[in-house]
């Protein structure tokens, strides 16, 4: 299948800035890493094209000679097996997307191949182990306090027969074709000349040694599957949708290699009173005519109980009041939101006789009045919050 024009994959325009491209790129780098996709092959297929085109269109040499020649002027440009991780320079310019590790293993684990812009050497990128995501559901009540859980999972850990080696018996053996340097040299040529790469030998996928007799319990890889418990802090603030690293507790590398790490999603269930948005909350309370009309002072709910509150005299129904201070925490933060009070004056729909006799003499007073509509809800927040 013929590769799609650089520019459509990402996007932009022809004539896009550094800026903007690098900004498409952060946007589809978030919606098909595998953290968010999981298995979804199509997805993957859409990052590794994406990356491919943003080195491409990033970098001003290569940007120039496909403009000009289109695909046909990066021949060469890349290894024998096209782009791959050792080609992608700009590893380190996401770091903060999902760190450097996450990032830089998920090349790995999709193009192969080692070097170029990750930070990390040869041995350490190739025997990372997977990172692994979890998710959890939390109350707004632990986003506001904070919350510690406990959770057992499924990990790969160092086999205990042959201590995280792969070897039955200790034994190995310098690689033959790359003589133990686990990467293998090649050169071509190409329209703009000749080209050499450098990629992790096929034989024994950069480990420069290959094992004589393989361990029987793991076959070779070091590890095996075990049962781990964790301790999860969520920290106080959290958003539903947002997540965090537990950093060198994901699967361990084959043959005692790094530890990837755990990704935790949170999601946040609904409440029963409160809607949130961002830091700060709101509820709906409800309020008689009599309250509405001579003011009042009630007790309200907040996240942390309950809390005294004065009700105008004259409150329409709809008012929004500002108890500052008590909505949820920032994150990493000691400043909290705000709790929006929107008071609904309740119409009762059973009434005694003594009832309907008082608001018919009270009906008397309102035909001579001239009511007009007032401001909607989201408009009054919005006098408070812009």
């Amino acid at each position: 299948m013929a590769k799609r024009d650089y520019y459509e994959v990402l996007g932009v325009e022809k004539n896009a800035s550094d800026s903007e491209i690098k900004k498409a790129y952060r946007k589809l780098a978030m919606k098909y890493h595998p953290d968010k996709a999981g298995d979804d092959k199509e997805a993957e297929e859409k990052f590794k094209e994406a990356s491919e085109a943003y080195e491409v269109l990033s970098d001003s040499e290569k940007k120039a000679r496909y403009d000009q020649y289109g695909h046909a002027g990066l021949e060469g440009a890349f290894g024998q097996g096209g782009f791959s991780w050792s080609d992608f320079t700009h590893a380190g310019d996401f770091s903060d997307l999902f760190g450097e590790g996450g990032f830089s293993s998920i090349f790995e684990q999709f193009f192969g191949g080692f070097g170029g812009g990750g930070g990390r050497s040869r041995g350490q990128k190739r025997n990372r182990g997977e990172d692994l995501q979890l998710e959890i559901s939390i109350t707004l009540k632990e986003v506001n306090d904070g919350a510690d859980k406990k959770l057992k999972i499924k990990i790969k850990d160092n086999c205990d027969s042959c201590n995280g080696s792969g070897s039955a018996d200790g034994a190995s053996e310098t690689c033959p074709q790359c003589n133990g340097q686990g990467q293998v040299r090649q050169v071509r040529q190409s329209l703009f000349g000749q080209i050499q790469t450098v990629g992790e030998c096929p034989t024994c996928h950069g480990k420069g040694k290959i094992i004589k007799n393989k361990c029987p319990k793991c076959t070779g890889s070091g590890r095996v599957d075990t049962f781990k418990e964790i301790k999860i802090t969520i920290p106080a603030g959290i958003d539903d949708g947002q997540y965090f690293r537990l950093r060198g507790q994901g699967n361990i590398g084959v043959n005692n290699g790094e530890r990837g790490d755990i990704i935790v999603l949170v999601h946040v269930k609904e409440h029963d009173l409160f809607e949130r948005e961002g830091a700060n909350l709101i509820l709906e309370y409800p309020i008689s005519f009599s309250q509405a009309a001579l003011g009042d002072e009630v007790k309200v709910p907040t996240i942390n109980g309950k809390i005294k509150l004065k009700v105008p005299e004259g409150t329409q129904s709809g008012k929004v009041l500002r108890l500052r201070g008590q909505g949820l925490p920032h994150v990493n933060s000691t400043y909290k939101g705000d709790l929006y009070i929107k008071l609904m004056v309740i119409t009762p729909t059973k009434l005694s006789s003594r009832e309907r006799e008082l608001l018919q003499e009270l009906q008397t007073y309102d035909s001579e009045k001239k009511l007009k509509p007032g401001k909607g809800f989201f408009d009054k927040l919005k006098e408070f919050l812009f």
